[in-house]
């Protein structure tokens, strides 16, 4: 691994890969998003059709690198046996005050139900937690998707309240649960600026 490598996170659970991977990628990523077109559409915002190209995915994994170094997200890639299987996301990092992020995640229809997603974010989490010093982690579900609050609750994320039409999911606004996990182990002094 290269210095350059060496920056972004790298992380092994008993059966995944969590990593920022480099563009060379790309193709894996677009074979993820091909597949788990339908099954992802109930849960994310419509796409354009070259979000699933190459290029976009290049260009993803590129900005998803320097938003990194520059602490405002961490989007995971999920490898399974050398293949992309899903993605674990901490976005729109905040420091100062409220040291806080959005959390979310996505997993390919064939590895549902195999506990696959719980490992991946709980090792996701707990960088956030010990490596990032964040406080606050914030995950908002449809409230139809069984699966996430289940996954959400498993993990100990507590629900906060409900927001109406709060993203604009497969063409229509959708209301959201709200929850949140809290780092009780973060000590003042270790929170960045």
């Amino acid at each position: 691994m290269t210095n350059e490598e060496n920056k972004f996170p790298f992380i092994e659970t008993e059966r995944l890969i969590l990593t920022l991977p480099d563009e060379t990628a790309a193709w894996q990523m677009v074979i993820f998003v091909t597949e788990n077109r339908e099954h992802l559409s109930r849960w994310e915002p419509l796409h354009s059709d070259e979000y699933f190209t190459e290029d976009y995915w290049r260009e993803q994994f590129g900005i998803a690198r320097k938003e990194f170094l520059a602490e405002r997200s961490l989007k995971l890639v999920l490898f399974h046996d050398g293949q992309i299987i899903g993605g674990c996301n901490f976005t729109n990092i905040v420091r100062g005050a409220f040291q806080a992020c959005y959390l979310g995640y996505s997993i390919d229809y064939r590895f549902e139900g195999k506990g696959l997603m719980y490992e991946a974010v709980k090792a996701g989490i707990s960088h956030v937690f010990n490596e990032m010093k964040l406080h606050r982690i914030m995950a908002n579900y449809i409230p139809t998707n069984e699966r996430s609050g289940n996954l959400l609750k498993k993990l100990g994320f507590a629900v906060e309240g409900y927001a109406r039409d709060y993203l604009l999911i497969n063409g229509n606004w959708q209301d959201h649960i709200m929850t949140s996990l809290t780092n009780h182990n973060l000590k003042t002094e270790d929170i960045r600026k």
